[in-house]
């Protein structure tokens, strides 16, 4: 059996990355290809503790009322669900054949956590990479680009509460460290794609790069 390919879409909140990993699964489907769509945070038990600290429902009691947790405590959680991920559905899928289609890895949280740490420099890319050191690589990471205005009016226009992460100058700042984001994990397979334009467009360049990574034809 041949291993299927790990592949990850990643970029701002707003950028499209829920919506194009369900669209790039649908074109594997439509080859008659393996396909497992998946996510970060998970649905697995350390995921839903995030989750929950995302919509503001967990919070860590202290003199003046509750906080939400810090950023070096959601680092930890996130890399513990990182690594429940893979044992539990990445690698088993894998090992089977199957092509695993992640919204978001680790590169999500050396961009959030990095971007949120009160102290900046190597040092804390370094933890945060020291805590993911086990998390498999990705065959392909592909980086939605969109401009922080325009990810801020799609996440205007959701029907959901904001999320922890998403006001708009940190957004800011997560867009600059995505435009880097080869520094963030040297040595991985990272291609960006203009996600501001349509959502049809978006995913022909998206499988375009796919198929062109696999050695198939678009």
């Amino acid at each position: 059996m041949i291993e299927g390919h790990f592949i990850v879409i990643e970029g701002i909140d707003g950028a499209g990355t829920t919506t194009q990993v369900q669209r790039l699964c649908e074109r594997f489907q439509g080859r008659g290809l393996p396909v497992l769509p998946t996510r970060e945070p998970t649905m697995g038990p350390v995921g839903s503790l995030i989750r929950q600290a995302l919509t503001h429902r967990l919070v860590v009691p202290g003199m003046h009322g509750g906080r939400p947790p810090s950023w070096k405590t959601m680092a930890l959680l996130f890399a513990a669900d990182r690594l429940d991920h893979l044992e539990a559905e990445i690698l088993p899928n894998l090992l089977d054949g199957v092509t695993v289609i992640s919204d978001r890895y680790d590169l999500s949280s050396l961009a959030y956590q990095s971007a949120t740490a009160p102290e900046e420099g190597g040092e804390v890319l370094a933890w945060l990479q020291a805590i993911n050191r086990y998390a498999r690589r990705p065959d392909l990471t592909v980086i939605l680009d969109v401009p922080p205005a325009v990810a801020a009016q799609r996440r205007r226009n959701r029907v959901q509460a904001s999320e922890l992460y998403e006001g708009d100058e940190l957004q800011v700042r997560l867009a600059e460290a995505y435009q880097s984001a080869e520094r963030l994990v040297p040595g991985d397979r990272v291609v960006h794609v203009d996600g501001s334009r349509g959502i049809e467009e978006v995913t022909d360049a998206i499988a375009r790069e796919v198929w062109r990574f696999r050695g198939e034809k678009g």
